[in-house]
């Protein structure tokens, strides 16, 4: 709380409410509204996706009504590892840092590459295949000449746009996310309004798919058919949730910016939450106006990717501009997106630096800007790299794992916090505790599990490469003090 309270050495408090409403939105809204959608319609939940998406903003909503609750009492720069820092100790704190790796720094490599493909896109494939993909990525022409990438030169060249944009200042990013926000935003009015009028009613009948629906075929020729428990009626809105969770991971990245926020014990609640509704909102209408103007097998047959410019250029005549848009709303929703991540991902390097789990050059602040302009400069390095080195099929199930690990102890942290510091103000309550939290747990840990068991060993591995390095760095330099057998003295660390 007394670092909160350090306005002239900290983090600079340039942020309102609706800046951090704006926050929220701008990594909420990205791929998932315009790709999830259409996956989950397609090939699980038909028209009632939009009820996929009512029980997957629900259980965000549990674990965002505890991050509110901290965000309030702990207004540190850090999100869930400073929460976990102050109520289960450092060593949990340390997973959860390491884990919101997977979210922040892995989820922007990845937003980049598709940020490179759909920029490819737009521009009618005038990129050169080489300097527009990975190393590792081949493919064949119209001609029959193999082609090979040699680096992801628009991936690199955004990322260090954002980048130096994050470096100048929170609050001139802020400006460019709002800027982002509201173009994005229009365009996903303009198609829920002009779409409105080309809605089918028999394309939402029945609402869920049945057992006994046609199957569906493939671009392949294969057919894809809805008897499995999960691709029909009530479990297949389950498992269209657990698709579409992933269009709301982000919300969680406004309580990075915590010791930025001008007034943190009020703005942290509204931002968090503000956010949330405001985007599931816009989710239940968008996917309602999708399902409406095409039937939901088309999903399964057009390409995942361009679903939303498929429906618009088969079933709206005279607004092709729209699916032009839409492309258009997708780049700015990745940029916005790979924006907040990278911000997220530095606000924690630069809690655990000073908490001595981190070299110092991730704490350090430019003196001018204040803000850990090393840390996104090294940031850079590393997920431009990994943005350059990684195939664009790379799937986002790793950025989820970490997400949803983070919402887990969040919500243990609550009831913990609850326990040991009954009295500690706390300017937002979680309403409904333990319930609430428990509940949290539950279908956040429902979701881990649901993943293939690659991603679950891929994750346990980079657990045990966290905690090697926490146990050959990070215990010997923490400011909380070794053992007295490692240091005797706590002198160093004053």
């Amino acid at each position: 709380m007394a670092q909160a309270a350090d306005s002239e050495k900290g983090l600079k408090r340039t942020l309102g409410a609706g800046n951090l409403v704006a926050l929220g939105i701008g990594a909420i809204i990205g791929a998932g509204l315009f790709v999830r959608t259409a996956a989950a319609a397609g090939g699980h939940a038909g028209p009632a996706v939009t009820i996929s998406f009512i029980i997957a903003a629900v259980g965000c909503a549990f674990a965002g009504l505890c991050y509110a609750e901290f965000a309030s009492m702990i207004p540190i720069a850090g999100s869930a590892y400073t929460y976990a820092y102050a109520t289960m100790g450092e060593l949990i704190a340390w997973i959860i840092g390491w884990a919101l790796i997977l979210e922040y720094a892995l989820g922007a490599a990845t937003v980049s590459i598709a940020w490179s493909e759909f920029l490819n896109k737009l521009v009618g494939g005038r990129i050169p295949y080489e300097w527009s993909h990975s190393p590792f990525q081949k493919a064949l022409d119209v001609d029959g000449v193999m082609h090979y990438g040699i680096v992801n030169a628009p991936a690199l060249i955004i990322l260090l746009l954002l980048s130096l944009l994050l470096i100048k200042g929170t609050q001139e990013s802020a400006i460019v996310n709002a800027i982002i926000v509201i173009i994005k935003v229009a365009i996903v009015l303009a198609f829920i309004i002009i779409g409105w009028h080309f809605i089918n009613p028999a394309n939402h009948t029945p609402y869920m798919i049945p057992a006994d629906a046609p199957p569906a075929t493939l671009p392949d020729g294969t057919s894809y058919t809805y008897t499995d428990t999960f691709r029909h009626g009530f479990g297949g809105v389950l498992r269209g949730a657990a698709i579409v969770f992933f269009a709301f991971i982000g919300f969680d990245a406004v309580s990075t910016a915590a010791q930025e926020a001008k007034n943190p014990k009020k703005d942290m609640p509204v931002g968090i939450l503000g956010s949330l509704v405001v985007c599931t909102i816009l989710y239940v209408l968008f996917s309602w106006v999708l399902t409406g103007v095409a039937p939901y097998t088309d999903f399964v047959k057009s390409g995942r990717e361009a679903s939303v410019a498929y429906a618009i250029d088969t079933y709206m005549a005279g607004y092709s501009w729209l699916a032009t848009a839409i492309t258009v709303g997708i780049l700015a929703g990745f940029s916005s997106v790979i924006l907040v991540m990278l911000m997220g991902q530095s606000r924690v390097f630069y809690s655990m630096a000073n908490d001595g789990l981190l070299p110092k050059v991730f704490s350090d602040l430019h003196p001018k800007f204040r803000t850990p302009y090393k840390s996104n400069a090294l940031l850079f390095l590393f997920v431009g790299t990994f943005a350059t080195l990684i195939p664009g099929d790379i799937t986002g199930d790793l950025t989820s794992i970490g997400t949803l690990l983070a919402f887990v102890l969040v919500c243990i942290g609550i009831v913990i916090m609850r326990k040991t510091d009954p009295n500690t103000p706390r300017p937002f309550r979680t309403p409904l505790v333990p319930l609430v939290p428990i509940l949290g747990v539950i279908v956040c840990t429902a979701m881990i599990v649901s993943l293939d068991n690659a991603t679950l060993l891929s994750a346990f591995a980079w657990m045990i490469l966290g905690l090697i390095i926490y146990f050959l760095y990070g215990r010997k330099n923490s400011r909380l003090g070794p053992p007295s057998d490692v240091l005797p003295t706590a002198s160093k660390f004053d």
